[in-house]
């Protein structure tokens, strides 16, 4: 069995606030992180913020929303670095406007990067994991994929669906050692939730049980469990990390 600092883990949608808290916890975790990228300029600065922090990783440039493009990207990874045993599908973009309103192009581009994109990166990489018997894939979907939200019937669409993803491809490849899961989470302190008016945030946080915004460190946390070996007997399920702000 291959430790920690043998296993390939590839974490898409790297330059974002909870995909730079991935790359570091994982790193500290003493896995061989990649970091997926599309923006180089973004990647570069985030890589430097890494770098600085004592935590160097790979980057590899590649549009999750593109399948041959994802297909390049695995083979660049597995030829250069090895092959990806862990595969956190954490890319994702939002285009928020009432459905009245929305713009084809709102919905194709949210649609292909959040739910496509899972498909084009699991696809390339899950006839390896069955072949080598292991595998672990989590699926960032998020609290609005639960409950869904004004403004984002692109996105709560995309998000929803990940669940279902999550639990069919979960019984397919069960028996092969791989496990996949799903993690929800609610209003994180990203750089995009904290770029909200504060009174918008406050907001937010009244509707929230435990009073505050969720830290991308918890989400971290809860990546690192569930990719462990610790966690083989977890599949199919999702996990909320919203602060009680919806259960069911």
């Amino acid at each position: 069995m291959k430790t920690a600092k043998e296993r390939v883990a590839l974490i898409t949608g790297s330059t974002g606030g909870i995909g730079m808290a991935l790359c570091k916890k994982l790193h500290e975790e003493g896995y061989r992180v990649v970091g997926n990228f599309r923006c180089k300029e973004k990647a570069e600065s985030i890589q430097n913020s890494l770098r600085e922090a004592g935590c160097v990783i790979e980057m590899v440039q590649g549009d999750v929303a593109d399948f041959d493009s994802v297909g390049r990207m695995v083979q660049q990874i597995e030829t250069q670095i090895g092959p990806i045993d862990i595969l956190i599908n954490n890319a994702g973009i939002a285009k928020d406007v009432r459905f009245a309103k929305m713009q084809k192009s709102d919905w194709d581009d949210v649609i292909n990067t959040n739910l496509n994109g899972v498909f084009n990166c699991t696809r390339h990489v899950i006839n390896g994991m069955m072949e080598r018997k292991y595998g672990r894939i989590i699926n960032i979907s998020s609290i609005n994929g639960q409950k869904g939200q004004f403004g984002q019937t692109n996105y709560s669409a995309a998000k929803a669906g990940i669940h279902g993803f999550t639990k069919s491809l979960a019984l397919e490849v069960a028996k092969y050692g791989i496990t996949v899961n799903t993690i929800s989470p609610g209003y994180i302190e990203t750089e995009m939730v904290m770029a909200v008016p504060q009174n918008i945030r406050e907001q937010i946080v009244a509707q929230i049980p435990v009073g505050r915004l969720g830290y991308i460190e918890e989400v971290a946390e809860a990546v690192t469990y569930l990719i462990s070996e610790k966690s083989g007997f977890i599949t199919g399920s999702n996990l909320s990390i919203n602060g009680g702000q919806h259960m069911y």
